[in-house]
């Protein structure tokens, strides 16, 4: 099952990083009003939406078939990723008292995080956190498509604009067979590839290939916890680096990019959950 509503666990409001306060203001800044009475829905499962929620009051149950996941109360958040990740959702959420909440589609989310860029911070993390979850999960079970290239998170025309937002920065020459990030060691960047090709190994694997329009390092966004992977040059290499600072700068003014990053890795969660048995 692609438990992508953060169902059990994994869901935002049981990370210790989770600050209510924080994405309550996010929602509150453009979020519709939704009043649902017990026994109605959110949303069912395998329903397309866009919305994601903050619930204000009540209580609500995230049910997958017959059976009850989680339950969510008063403070919490629920349905982002699949609203993010533009996918179906993976169980309904049914309202198990009176409820009232706050509810933001993607066009709204985008512009409610450049008025708190704090919380798009926040949710960065957490999204990490569960990406480094799912990698812990599927250790020694690698699926198929390993060594494969990653699919771009930013188009020739997104990428553009990133270097030119980014422009107090020159991208960096990487020549063939460079070792870019090294397992183990500490760092601040996450890299964009302008051009060429990298790849990305733990131990003698390697694990991924990514090329013009892809990312990675992005855990250095969050925290300065050990990189978790080696990245070598595969070819001649152009990279963007960006920082914490560069990150909450971009999100006041280009939210959309924020977006695309919490979709990327929406969308590796979704392909290692659907490997991990």
């Amino acid at each position: 099952m692609e438990e992508l509503d953060f169902t059990g666990a994994s869901r935002p409001s049981k990370s210790a990083i989770y600050d209510p306060s924080v994405a309550r203001k996010c929602f509150e800044a453009l979020g519709e009003v939704e009043r649902i009475q017990p026994g109605g829905n959110f949303f069912i499962e395998n329903q397309n939406s866009d919305r994601m929620y903050y619930l204000v009051e009540g209580e609500v149950s995230l049910v997958h078939g017959k059976k009850v996941l989680d339950v969510v109360k008063a403070g919490e958040i629920f349905g982002e990723m699949a609203a993010i990740g533009r996918q179906p959702r993976s169980a309904t959420a049914a309202a198990r008292t009176a409820c009232r909440a706050l509810s933001l589609d993607t066009s709204q989310f985008r512009s409610s995080i450049q008025k708190t860029p704090e919380f798009a911070l926040m949710l960065m993390n957490i999204i990490i956190n569960r990406l480094r979850l799912n990698e812990a999960l599927t250790a020694g079970k690698a699926p198929p498509g390993v060594g494969a290239l990653r699919e771009r998170v930013f188009d020739a025309k997104t990428l553009s604009e990133l270097m030119a937002a980014l422009d107090h920065r020159l991208p960096a020459h990487a020549h063939l067979n460079k070792v870019i990030l090294k397992e183990g060691e500490g760092g601040v960047f996450m890299y964009v590839v302008v051009e060429g090709q990298v790849a990305i190994s733990v131990g003698s694997r390697i694990e991924a290939r990514i090329g013009p329009g892809g990312i990675f390092g992005e855990m250095a966004l969050v925290d300065q916890s050990s990189r978790a992977a080696t990245v070598t040059a595969e070819t001649d290499c152009s990279l963007l680096s960006i920082n914490r600072n560069d990150f909450l700068t971009l999100v006041k003014s280009r939210p959309d990019i924020a977006v695309s990053l919490f979709k990327s890795a929406a969308d590796r969660i979704r392909y290692m959950t659907s490997h991990r048995r």
